[in-house]
Formats: C-alpha cells, sequence, structure tokens
C-alpha cells in the first residue's frame, strides 16, 4: 500500500465523517420543532448562545493575534520553521469551528427531541443521539481533514526545499505538526474554561434560588435564570466539549506521529495513526446505526441501547487494525496490540465511570441515602466516591502504559515503545466519533427537558426527557473519564517528544534524576498546577453564581406577578452576566496553563520543564478523575431522588441533594474537564518553545 493511497484514505474518512454528518443534520431538520411555544424557547437559547460564542470568540481572536505575531517573531530569528504561525491559527479555527457546528445543530435538536419524546421514548433518544453524533463526527471529521491537508502541504514541500536546521523530513513535519496541536489546545481550553463558567455559574445559579430558597421546580419558566442554564448547557457542555476532544484527538496523533520519526518508522509510521483513525471514523458511523431502545425509561436499558453501539465500533477497529498494521509496518505487529491496550482501556475506564455515576449502583445510590442526614453528608460521601472512582482507571491506564511499551518492542527499542503508548493514545480514541455522541447527546436532552417544562407538556414527556437526560449524566462523565484517560497517555507521547526535540537541538546533557533539584522543583510546581488551575475555575464559576443568584432574587422580588405566573422573568439580564463573567474570568486561568512551562523553562532550565510536565500529568490525571465522577455521580443521586426515592422531590433530602450536584457543577462540567487540556497544552508549549528556552535559558 502506497504513502500516498494511505493519505488518500484518510481524505476519505474525513469526508465520509462529514457527509454523514450532514445526512444526520438533515434528519433533525426534518423532525417537528412542536408548538410555538417549544419555538420560542428554542429561538431563546439558540440567539443566546450564539451571543456568547460571538463574544467569546472575539476575545480569543486578541489572543491569537498576539501568539501569532510572538511566533512569527521566532521565526525570523530561526528558532522555528516558517509554517508554525499558520499551523497554530488553523488548528484552533478547526477546534473552534468543531464546537460551533456542534452547538448550532444542538441548539436546533431540542425542540425536536422534546417533540419526539412526547410520541415515544425511541423517537427522543433517536433525535438527540443523532445531534450527538453530527458533535463526534464533525470533530474527527474536522480533524482528520486539517491533519491531512498539514500533511500533504508539508510533504510536498520540504521534498524540494531546504530543512529546518537539525531537522530531517519526519523531524521537519512532525514539529510543525505539533504546533497545529497547540492551536487546538489553546482553543479549547478557552472554550473548555469559559463555556464551563458560563454555564455552570448560571445552573447553580438558577438551582440556589429557584429549586433551594423558592421551592420551584427546575427549569420552571418563572425562574429567571432558566434560559441562561439552558444556553450554559450548549455553549459549555457542546460547543466547549467539542473543542477539547477535538484538541484531545489531533493531539494524540501528532504526538504518535512526532513519536515515529524518532522511532525510525518513516513515513509510513506516520500514516498508520491517521489511517487507524480513520478506520474509527467508519466504525463510529457503523456504531450509530446499533443505538436503538424501546419504550422503558430506565436507565440500564437506555445504558444497554448506547452501550451496544460503542461496542460495536471498538470491536470493528479491534479486527481492522491488525489488517492495517500488518499493511504498513508488517515487521512491527506488536504495534497491532499496543492499539488493542488502549482500545481496551478506554472500555474499562468507561464502564468504571458508569459504574461510580450511575443510579442503577451503590455508589450513586450510597449519595443518595447519606441525603438523609443533610446536605454535609451528601457532600462527605460525594468526594469519597469520587476519590474512591481514581483506582480503577489509574490502574488501567498504568497497565495500557507498560503493555503499550513492551508490545510495541520497547525491552529491546526505547524509542519503539514510547510509539506504542503513543498509538495507545490513537487507539483508545479512534471510536471518538460515536463516544462523544454519547456524551454530546446529554445537553440536548437536558434542554429537551427544559423545553418541555417551560412549554406545559404533558408529564409523560419530561418523564421521557429525564430519563435521556440521567443518562446523559453517566454517558458524560463517562466521555470525561475517557478523554481524560486518553490525555494521560498522549501527555506521556508528548513528555517524550519534548525530549526527542531537546536531543535534537542538540541539549544531550540534561540530568532527570529526582536528584536533580530543578527537576523536582518542576514535579512540585506540575503537581500544584491542577490544583491552582482547578481553585482559579471554580472560583470564577462562585463568582459568576453569586451574581446571578442576587439578579434572580431580585426579580422575585421587583417583578410583580413572577412567582404567580402571571407576569414573564427577564430572562436577558442573567444571560448578559453569565456572558460578561464568563468572558472575564477564564482569561487568567487559561493564560497561566500557557506561559508557565515558558517561564519554569527561561528560570531553571529544561530539566525543571520535564519535572513540570510529569507532575503536571499524574496529579492533574487523578484530580480530572476524581473531579468528574464526583460531579456526575452528585448530580444522579439527585435524579435518584426526584425519581420518588428518600423521600422524592421537595423532601429535606431533595434538598441536600440539590447542594451536592451544586458543589458538583463545576466539578464535572468546568475543572474536571479542562485539567486534561491543561497537561497537554503545557506539554505542547514546552515543545513549540523548546528551540527559545534552551537558547535563553538561565541553565545552560
Amino acid at each position: 500500500m502506497s504513502d500516498k493511497l494511505l493519505v488518500l484514505l484518510t481524505f476519505l474518512g474525513s469526508s465520509a465523517a462529514l457527509v454523514f454528518a450532514g445526512f444526520l443534520t438533515a434528519f433533525i431538520m426534518k423532525q417537528n420543532e412542536g408548538n410555538d411555544t417549544m419555538k420560542e424557547i428554542a429561538n431563546a437559547v439558540k440567539e443566546g448562545a450564539a451571543a456568547y460564542l460571538k463574544r467569546q470568540y472575539t476575545v480569543v481572536a486578541g489572543f491569537f493575534v498576539i501568539v501569532v505575531l510572538l511566533l512569527s517573531y521566532l521565526v525570523s530569528k530561526g528558532y522555528l520553521a516558517i509554517f508554525v504561525p499558520f499551523a497554530f491559527l488553523s488548528g484552533g479555527f478547526f477546534s473552534g469551528l468543531s464546537g460551533f457546528i456542534g452547538m448550532m445543530i444542538a441548539t436546533r435538536a431540542s425542540s425536536r427531541t422534546a417533540q419526539a419524546a412526547s410520541e415515544s421514548l425511541n423517537s427522543g433518544l433517536r433525535v438527540a443521539f443523532s445531534s450527538g453524533a453530527v458533535m463526534g463526527l464533525v470533530v474527527v471529521g474536522l480533524g482528520l481533514l486539517d491533519l491531512s491537508i498539514w500533511y500533504s502541504i508539508l510533504n510536498w514541500y520540504y521534498a524540494s526545499h531546504a530543512l529546518p536546521q537539525g531537522l530531517d523530513k519526519i523531524g521537519a513535519i512532525t514539529s510543525t505538526m505539533l504546533t497545529f496541536g497547540m492551536g487546538a489546545s489553546s482553543m479549547a481550553l478557552f472554550a473548555r474554561v469559559g463555556g464551563g463558567i458560563f454555564t455552570k455559574g448560571a445552573d447553580v445559579g438558577a438551582d440556589l434560588v429557584g429549586k433551594v430558597e423558592a421551592g420551584i421546580p427546575e427549569d420552571d419558566p418563572r425562574n429567571p435564570a432558566v434560559i441562561a442554564d439552558n444556553v450554559g448547557d450548549n455553549v459549555g457542555d457542546v460547543a466547549g466539549m467539542g473543542a477539547d476532544l477535538y484538541e484531545s484527538y489531533v493531539g494524540s496523533i501528532v504526538a504518535t506521529m512526532a513519536l515515529a520519526a524518532a522511532a525510525g518508522l518513516g513515513i509510513r509510521g506516520i500514516t498508520v495513526p491517521l489511517v487507524l483513525a480513520t478506520l474509527g471514523v467508519l466504525a463510529s458511523i457503523v456504531g450509530t446505526f446499533f443505538v436503538r431502545s424501546g419504550e422503558e425509561a430506565k436507565q440500564e436499558v437506555l445504558l444497554k441501547a448506547l452501550r451496544r453501539g460503542v461496542l460495536v465500533a471498538a470491536a470493528i477497529v479491534f479486527i481492522g487494525a491488525y489488517f492495517i498494521v500488518q499493511k504498513t509496518l508488517p515487521a512491527h505487529m506488536g504495534i497491532y496490540w499496543s492499539i488493542v491496550s488502549g482500545l481496551i482501556a478506554g472500555i474499562i475506564i468507561g464502564f468504571s465511570t458508569e459504574y461510580y455515576t450511575s443510579h442503577q449502583y451503590k455508589p450513586t445510590k450510597s449519595i443518595a441515602d447519606s441525603s438523609a442526614t443533610g446536605a454535609a453528608t451528601v457532600i462527605i460521601s460525594g468526594m469519597a466516591v469520587g476519590m474512591f472512582s481514581t483506582a480503577i482507571p489509574v490502574v488501567v491506564v498504568g497497565a495500557a502504559i507498560l503493555a503499550s511499551f513492551y508490545f510495541a518492542g520497547g525491552a529491546t527499542d526505547y524509542n519503539m515503545g514510547l510509539y506504542g503508548i503513543g498509538i495507545a493514545a490513537v487507539g483508545m480514541l479512534s471510536t471518538l466519533g460515536i463516544t462523544l455522541a454519547t456524551d454530546a447527546y446529554g445537553p440536548v436532552a437536558d434542554n429537551a427537558g427544559g423545553n418541555a417544562e417551560m412549554a406545559g407538556l404533558d408529564p409523560e414527556v419530561r418523564k421521557r426527557t429525564d430519563a435521556l437526560d440521567s443518562l446523559g449524566n453517566t454517558t458524560a462523565a463517562t466521555g470525561k473519564g475517557f478523554a481524560i484517560g486518553s490525555a494521560a497517555l498522549t501527555a506521556l507521547a508528548l513528555i517524550a517528544a519534548y525530549k526527542e526535540q531537546l536531543i535534537i537541538l542538540g541539549k544531550v546533557d540534561f540530568d532527570l534524576s529526582l536528584m536533580n533539584p530543578r527537576v523536582m522543583v518542576g514535579l512540585f510546581i506540575g503537581g500544584m498546577m491542577p490544583f491552582l488551575f482547578s481553585a482559579l475555575t471554580m472560583k470564577a464559576v462562585g463568582n459568576v453564581a453569586e451574581k446571578i443568584v442576587f439578579e434572580v432574587r431580585r426579580q422575585f422580588k421587583e417583578i410583580k406577578g413572577l412567582m404567580e405566573g402571571t407576569a414573564k422573568a427577564d430572562y436577558a439580564s442573567c444571560v448578559n452576566i453569565a456572558t460578561i463573567g464568563a468572558q472575564k474570568e477564564m482569561i487568567l486561568p487559561s493564560i497561566l496553563a500557557i506561559i508557565t512551562p515558558v517561564v519554569v523553562g527561561l528560570l531553571m532550565g529544561v530539566e525543571a520543564v520535564v519535572g513540570l510536565l510529569v507532575g503536571g500529568t499524574v496529579c492533574g490525571f487523578v484530580l480530572a478523575v476524581m473531579m468528574a465522577n464526583s460531579g456526575g455521580a452528585w448530580d444522579n443521586a439527585k435524579k435518584y431522588i426526584e425519581e420518588g426515592n428518600c423521600g422524592g422531590k421537595g423532601s429535606a433530602a431533595h434538598k441536600a441533594a440539590v447542594v451536592g450536584d451544586t458543589v458538583g457543577d463545576p466539578f464535572k462540567d468546568t475543572s474536571g474537564p479542562s485539567i486534561n487540556i491543561l497537561i497537554k497544552l503545557m506539554s505542547m508549549v514546552s515543545i513549540v518553545f523548546a528551540s527559545f528556552v534552551v537558547a535563553n535559558s538561565l541553565f545552560k
């Protein structure tokens, strides 16, 4: 199989993903939007989400202009290749575009899902899941498209032009494409942090005043923050998540491509992750046809429906990957088992997350049971569940690292082992098209429930959308576990790529032993970073939530007839508060993640940077799993009570569970999922600025 054919397959795979996403979009748009009230609510959410993204992209554009100018200056000084600024821009553009397209479809699917749920549970699932599948397929389609375009351009250019100093053709291609990953990571961080602050600030504010203080139902139209809450589901859980997982997807691929060069696998070693990702696209498309449910609104039934699609896709990759490796790298068949290691690790992490966050299992039920003694015990038990849930993912990722390293031949060739770890991350993310679909459909179901509540539809409709929403909490937690698990593998591959970059730059005398005080200081700073980052983002959610709480209280007090339902709330004011707050609060944590590796390198040398990256990866992985699972478990414990258990809605136990849920909101939807971007972005920034740091560090 020729190299040109392998790249052509990647183009065809990206095209298949985008075409099928278009087919699903047409299917969604053909569905009935419901009555005029449902359309009005959906339009308010759509307009609010679009206004937020417009404002966010304006702020982020300023940041990208500054970074492009900085990168251009470094190009002029000979530190970077000429294509680097353009690669950075395109990575950020496609990351943002992925989130934007997913959000635009999601905002149009909510009322259609509510209307479909009024007909049957399976119809509601089909519309919501189709919307999620559009998100998943757009992410992988655009990711593969951009990667294959850049590979083709760079391969053509360096075939007839001078190579950057110290690099061969493969090294020149991969070093530039790593900058593409940095652009995607930067956009993803702003999208995830900004969207997370918006959505959870609005959600917490709405719940604390509406459900706890006023005692009105969730998504009650009398609550002034209800539209902001629904907007937040789209800008944070769809647009932010889409940009996030786009970054994870392309990051794992470009890291593995860089390691292929170090392992001496040539062009074919670079194209294997691209072709494997193409196989995953086709497998994900096939898997979507297996997602169907009956009319029983039980979480175990709905989980089985979604799980069926994911397992079918994984099985296709399991079989197809063998033939890919056999045709491209027949002398290295151990790489196939490295791929399988990552694939299996992702499935196990998914099942583990499901166990700790679904209310059909003991951990989440134990949180609901603890609500009988108040909010404090709910918070204690939720924290305990989250901490306990880190054990299985850590063991599984550790096993995957060892297995993939040695299967690929790491015992005799260290660089081959590192390539095995990178390809395991690609294997884990190969089915992202359908895995992300099971995650992204949740916010659509959540919005559909809000639409049904505000439009006054039959209670049976809300029962069905609540069942879909509860399932979405579990699948969203699974998606976050999946993302952070792959981030750990990808970050390790990126750290190895950073070390190789230092060697290429002629820096071969560095000491990475734990006896080196600069390595130790770097480890401490890296271990601290996820906590500092989480503190800033959680405080930001609290600040926005406080402002919304005061605004909702003001409206309840000053708008006559609002609580009686005879007057209309001022929804726009809460949307505006959340928008302004999110844009202001997202800047510091995002900038901190980008400048820290450069500052540490300049002040303490490359050894400290390696320590920083290792410490950030280890602590960030565990903290992200704990926060995502605690938040998911708190949310589903609340929903378990709302289904009539432990006293049901309106009881003291329910109010205690709502407090737990509000604590968990920034855990699972702001800080936790942003950490996986943090640890990879620090690694990519370190690689891109390596030549500058080596030349200008205080420690040579």
